[in-house]
């Protein structure tokens, strides 16, 4: 009967394998073979034990004549059967982890008869590790079991007569780390079934080019969820921008590429690759996207330009970047005309005909004073330009403080961005002679006072500065300081000085000069002071008597200081009554705060982002590491450098590739939600990039300080003060968090907690009573808001409660164990969490005013910060610990009839009854008198 069997295996396994080989085996290419029997020449020769009755080596021909090696049994009709085959050595080639496709037939064995408790189903999978090919024989002892491999797909006789069965394929991953090489042994237990063939491989992630980086064949690692952190190198022609780096993935995949490299100047990318920039192209920076036309007026003549050359006759400032089109210096001015004002002169002009190409025109004056042999020579630094003599941007210019009878040449040139690159000068300029006029004199600058008696004083000054020809006479005018010019008198005179009579005793005289030519009078002189019957007290001059001075200068500063300390004194009572009375109005009239904005509202989202979100440049960012995945995609660490800052650490949220318009609309919109919100208390937006990646300040989880932190109580409620303070804020904004729970507080290094996730919320409409439907964290929501689906700041007060309750007992989970049903049916039963252990009683009973099932009786949360700051200010009251009260606020007041047993299984206390019973504590009466202690 065995005979019998054999021959109808082995006619299965050559349909088998007709029907297989008729296909092109194409293996992907992320898998390395290290063996496979079907392209084996020859036998396989494989150890078998025992060596005879047990795995049989069969020849089998396929469609081509190509004889294939296969392994069989089928011993089902023996009981006890352990028949082993081992392969050849086999090296691993630096594989961490094989993978070993084992394609079989197997016999069913309800379909043979008489073999009831002998006949098998499956077969075992063992690999044993070696450093070379020295074992003769199989020592069962040292092989490790890797599976026990059970078909799919089984056949009878009759499946053999109609030719319809199919292969069983398995694949089975090894880890293989510690030798050079491997056996691998398959161990029947009373089958009957044939290996048709057996392909072991490993797999790589392949050669590949990302960001223009190259990242070589990478083994996979020995973890399946490990990551190869691989570092890629720049292709020819081209430079780092970052850091390439990408990770090869367990299954052969590359992930998460971080940083990249580009193309140097002169080259762009096409296919992964550097390709030089063709003749009449150019690429001057690396930061540019690719080669560009040579601008107008220029061109370049061999392959990888980095600027084009300008042609003759054109020119390129310094200044200009190399996508600019090549240039040329304007011409001449048009039209100079001129038009002379006694010693001043007005030049206008016309811009020039041809302005070069160029926006950046400017015009300088070049001043020479001729003789009359011609001879020219440049200005003086006396003479005056208006707006200036260079850079000017403007086509008029006026001339002052020039000589009277005097022939000037003025020339305009004209100039723009290349006019030096280019040599030009004299031919972009024009030129105009004039003769200045005759005019008046310039003021008298100093007059001094002699002689000085009751009636009468001498006057003498000097001549003006400029007398712009010869001065006829000077004019004296004079009038005592009281009458303020309203009753004055006038002396002339041809030389410089004057004698005045006829004046008061004791009296103050104001005096001006001025003098006159041909041209008439100039302007008068600063007015000077002087008294008679004293010394000569000029207020602009000299001739001034030191003592008199100084008394004279110390009681005007007296009477300056009282002067100053009155006004001063005055304004401040009168800025204290206006800021007053300003602080009254602003405390009646209530202006408000900033409120809320649904970026929902919009119908772009790209409008409510570009409102509320600042770009960042992609430039500025430097991803460091994935650090987790979010709802949209991938979480990274890392910093961002803006320009004059200084750097800091961000958490960077990408946008997962094949994203839907919602999934888009759903990201921007907690960017825009976020982008609304500044206070210390709530996560920062640092910014958004265009590409869909938001970037927020770096905090840890405060579940994760929990678990490595005992904090003193009093940190605790500075923590739980300054999530009030940021839950404050929104509430001020009328917005509702809706998801407010420990899991989403974080906490930066200096112990202060952040509000974060946004995700959930929405905004608090004018109607108090919006109601809004979404999923429900049913241990953090308000009874209303799970019934109703109410969300209201009150709803965020009871999530608040929750959250005291876990920071108060160390990130202990709600409710414990109690799934969602019994949690809400405990709720409306009354039920409230117990306090903490070591809980203070006003901490404790703070949750539970937060728990009140009338949202209106709840606290607000400005309510809540005035506690907590109280508490700060007071620690002592944190002292009173209520052991008594969180014990027994469930036995006595919530569910009486619970028995000790049932009561500590509810709260995941169950492991300690046996304790508790011992120390004599039975029933939950005897509770009461348990301490903390």
């Amino acid at each position: 009967m065995a005979a019998n069997l054999r021959r109808i295996f082995s006619t299965f396994i050559w349909i088998i394998t007709l029907v297989s080989s008729s296909r092109t085996r194409i293996y992907p290419p992320n898998e390395v073979t290290l063996l496979d029997t079907r392209t084996v020449p020859g036998e396989l020769k494989w150890a078998a034990s025992p060596s005879e009755g047990g795995w049989e080596e069969v020849s089998i021909m396929d469609e081509k004549n190509v004889p294939i090696r296969t392994y069989q049994v089928c011993n089902v009709l023996e009981p006890n059967q352990n028949n082993w085959l081992r392969t050849d050595w086999i090296p691993r080639s630096g594989a961490q982890r094989v993978y070993v496709e084992v394609k079989f037939t197997l016999r069913d064995c309800n379909s043979l008869p008489g073999v009831t408790g002998t006949c098998k189903e499956t077969f075992n999978l063992y690999y044993h590790e070696s450093n070379e090919d020295r074992e003769s024989y199989i020592k069962e002892s040292s092989f490790i079991k890797v599976d026990t491999v059970a078909a799919d797909e089984s056949f009878t006789q009759v499946d053999v007569g109609d030719r319809i069965m199919k292969l069983n394929t398995e694949v089975r991953d090894v880890k293989v780390t510690t030798r050079k090489g491997f056996y691998l042994a398959f161990q029947d237990v009373g089958a009957c079934i044939a290996l048709v063939s057996v392909r072991v491989f490993y797999k790589t992630c392949p050669l590949t080019i990302r960001n223009l980086a190259t990242f070589p064949d990478t083994v996979t690692g020995a973890d399946t969820s490990s990551l190869v952190e691989v570092r890629g190198s720049c292709v020819n022609q081209s430079e780092e921008r970052e850091e390439p780096k990408m990770y090869c993935g367990a299954d052969g995949e590359w992930l998460v590429p971080i940083g990249g490299c580009l193309c140097n100047p002169g080259y762009q990318e096409k296919s992964g690759t550097c390709k030089a920039c063709s003749v009449g192209f150019y690429k001057a920076k690396s930061s540019d996207p690719g080669c560009s036309k040579c601008p107008p007026h220029s061109h370049s003549v061999r392959d990888g330009a980095t600027v084009c050359d300008c042609h003759s006759g054109f020119f390129r400032a310094d200044s200009d970047p190399p996508s600019m089109a090549c240039t040329q210096p304007p011409s001449a001015p048009q039209q100079l005309i001129s038009v002379v004002n006694e010693t001043s002169v007005v030049l206008e002009w016309a811009p020039p005909r041809r302005l070069g190409g160029r926006s950046d025109t400017s015009y300088s004056l070049e001043c020479l004073i001729c003789s009359g042999s011609h001879l020219c020579l440049p200005c003086g630094s006396d003479v005056l330009f208006s707006p200036g003599q260079t850079g000017l941007k403007t086509t008029r210019v006026v001339v002052s403080e020039l000589r009277a009878h005097t022939h000037y040449t003025f020339i305009v040139h004209a100039h723009n961005g290349v006019s030096q690159a280019s040599g030009a000068g004299a031919a972009q300029s024009v030129s105009v002679t004039l003769t200045t006029n005759q005019a008046a004199p310039s003021p008298v600058s100093f007059i001094q006072a002699t002689d000085v008696t009751r009636h009468s004083l001498s006057l003498a000054w000097q001549q003006p500065d400029r007398p712009n020809g010869v001065i006829l006479e000077y004019e004296v005018k004079f009038y005592e300081k009281d009458q303020r010019e309203r009753s004055y008198r006038i002396m002339r005179t041809f030389s410089r000085s004057v004698d005045v009579t006829g004046l008061n005793p004791l009296t103050v005289y104001v005096f001006h000069v001025r003098a006159r030519t041909a041209a008439g009078y100039g302007e008068f002189s600063a007015p000077f002071e002087f008294s008679t019957n004293s010394d000569p007290f000029p207020l602009i001059g000299e001739g001034v008597n030191s003592a008199f001075l100084l008394l004279s200068i110390s009681g005007v500063g007296i009477l300056l200081l009282i002067s100053a300390a009155v006004f001063i004194i005055s304004r401040r009572r009168s800025k204290y009554s206006k800021t007053k009375q300003d602080s009254e109005e602003e405390k009646h009239l209530n202006p408000g705060v900033k409120i809320y904005v649904d970026p929902f509202t919009y119908e772009d989202p790209d409008q409510a982002i570009h409102e509320f979100a600042k770009e960042i440049d992609v430039s500025s960012i430097h991803i460091e590491r994935v650090i987790g995945m979010g709802e949209f995609g991938e979480v990274c660490s890392g910093r961002l450098r803006v320009q004059g800052k200084r750097e800091i650490y961000v958490a960077i949220k990408s946008l997962k590739a094949g994203y839907s318009d919602k999934q888009r609309r759903d990201f921007l919109s907690e960017a825009s939600i976020m982008g609304q919100f500044d206070h210390p208390n709530i996560i920062r937006l640092e910014g958004v990039v265009t590409r869909c990646e938001l970037l927020t300040e770096c905090a840890n989880s405060l579940v994760v300080v929990f678990v490595k932190n005992l904090f003193l109580l009093i940190q605790l409620v500075g923590m739980l003060r300054g999530i009030a303070s940021g839950m404050k804020y929104l509430s001020d904004m009328s917005y509702v968090h809706r998801d407010l729970a420990a899991r989403n507080i974080l906490v930066n290094s200096n112990l202060v907690c952040k509000v974060s996730d946004f995700g959930l919320s929405r905004v608090l409409e004018d109607d108090p009573e919006a109601a809004y439907t979404t999923r429900i964290p049913i241990r953090w929501t308000a009874p209303e808001a799970i019934a109703y689906r109410k969300f209201t700041t009150a709803s965020d007060v009871w999530s608040y409660g929750i959250v005291m309750w876990e920071v108060v007992s160390y990130g202990e989970r709600p409710y414990w164990d109690m799934n969602n049903q019994d949690v809400i049916k405990a709720m409306e039963e009354g039920y409230r969490l117990p306090a903490p252990m070591d809980c203070p009683v006003v901490l404790h009973q703070l949750m539970l005013d937060c728990w009140e099932r009338e949202r209106a009786e709840r606290p607000t949360f400005s309510q809540i910060l005035n506690m907590l700051d109280k508490l700060i200010r007071n620690p002592g009251t944190l002292r009173r610990v209520g052991s008594e009260v969180c014990v027994s606020v469930v036995p006595q007041v919530c569910m009486p009839e619970w028995s000790m047993c049932v009561w500590l299984q509810s709260i995941g206390l169950e492991r300690y009854r046996d304790t508790l019973a011992a120390a004599g504590y039975t029933s939950l009466d005897s509770l009461l008198a348990l301490t903390h202690q």
